[in-house]
């Protein structure tokens, strides 16, 4: 065991909620002192870098109440009780783009804000995209713009702080780095 373990010695739910769940927690630091913490639990969600065959990116414009303003992102979504990522992964691409593939792969999971959340997102990679003849269904309070850029325009994007989220950076920056190791 790390001798940076805090031993957990109470837990206190105090929100559920559709999406999280809010827990204090009293902590054994390694020192023997006490402290507490204040934890959200979140199920996890996905992410999907997906391109046209006119290597455009797709991206969803959607409004983000916490920061009171929309943001420019990857399609993402979170996972359903008992859901497999991929299985999540090609559904949100399906109902937030109109487009759809059975060609995903996995590229990384990552932690969002490990100081005070569980939410594990992983990334898929979305490869021979297809729009699809029916779009599926948004969630009921889900609205979005679909968005079709050059790798160019969503570094516009990020640079007018529009792509302002770490998951959508991060797809970029992949993008950047493979295209790098084309030249």
């Amino acid at each position: 065991m790390s001798n940076l373990f805090e031993k957990e010695l109470s837990s206190e739910k105090l929100f559920s909620g559709k999406i999280i769940d809010l827990y204090v927690q009293e902590v054994e630091l390694p020192n023997g002192k006490k402290s507490k913490r204040e934890v959200v639990k979140h199920p996890g969600a996905v992410a999907v870098i997906a391109r046209t065959s006119e290597n455009k990116l797709l991206l969803v414009e959607q409004y983000r109440k916490p920061l009171e303003r929309t943001l420019v992102e990857i399609p993402a979504g979170k996972l359903e009780e008992g859901e497999e990522p991929i299985v999540t992964a090609k559904r949100e691409l399906e109902e937030e783009t109109g487009y759809t593939t059975d060609k995903l792969s996995l590229l990384i999971s990552f932690y969002t804000s490990p100081g005070f959340a569980d939410e594990l997102v992983h990334l898929y990679l979305a490869e021979d995209i297809q729009k699809m003849d029916v779009k599926a269904e948004l969630d009921e309070d889900e609205f979005v713009n679909l968005m079709e850029v050059t790798l160019k325009e969503a570094e516009q994007l990020l640079h007018e702080q529009r792509i302002y989220d770490a998951k959508t950076a991060y797809a970029v920056a992949y993008l950047q780095l493979q295209e790098a190791a084309k030249k």
